[in-house]
């Protein structure tokens, strides 16, 4: 299991300053999650590659977030972004290093974005969260996994703290499946609006 820690607002300076905390059912989510991916992907180089990279397993419910995101956006054949985690290909504790060894062979310089579930504060569960830099997963379960990302989207699924696999386990699959469709979705809207080539603007005659 690969949840992760609730990342606090307030620390490593910077970052948490350009980080986003957003309930799930929260009306426009999906618009702001999807306008503070396209500013950190729309200044990136045009051969710079996208790689999306969904951490989690379907053997546990609050941990099968990140594959549900995955096979989510493989439905879209996108080939803006490569994809790596999906129900039927998840990326989890055992495949990680190898999967981002995979990634380095194939593009130069990748950006990735990181999906994973992640527990946090009562008050917390069922936002979604954006940051800058890379998500740690395995820490709400005290595992040492690489970390993901040169940025990343947690979704807190239940409360940390307490028998941690327990409680990934027995999260609701509702909740878990309502905040994949809303990352999913926020992903596809900016990286299509980040990587379409504009369009001139012609004066009138």
């Amino acid at each position: 299991m690969n949840g992760a820690w609730e990342k606090k607002s307030g620390s490593a300076g910077d970052a948490a300053a350009h980080s986003l905390k957003i309930p799930y059912n929260d009306p426009s989510v999906a618009n702001r999650l999807a306008m503070r991916l396209e500013s950190h992907l729309e200044p990136l180089p045009a051969s710079r590659r996208i790689a999306v990279v969904c951490v989690g397993t379907d053997r546990s419910t609050g941990d099968s977030l990140g594959p549900l995101v995955g096979s989510s956006l493989a439905r879209e054949a996108n080939p803006q972004f490569d994809l790596y985690g999906t129900l039927d290909d998840p990326v989890h504790a055992m495949n990680l290093t190898e999967t981002l060894l995979r990634i380095s062979r194939k593009a130069e310089n990748p950006y990735i974005i990181a999906v994973d579930a992640c527990l946090g504060q009562v008050s917390s569960v069922g936002c979604i969260q954006f940051g800058i830099g890379p998500v740690r997963p395995g820490a709400g379960v005290n595992k040492d996994l690489p970390p993901v990302g040169d940025i990343h989207l947690t979704g807190i699924v239940n409360v940390g703290g307490f028998m941690e696999y327990f409680v990934l386990q027995n999260t609701r699959l509702n909740l878990v499946m309502k905040m994949a469709d809303i990352i999913s979705q926020s992903l596809l809207l900016a990286i299509r609006s980040a990587r379409s080539p504009a369009i001139p603007f012609a004066m009138p005659d």
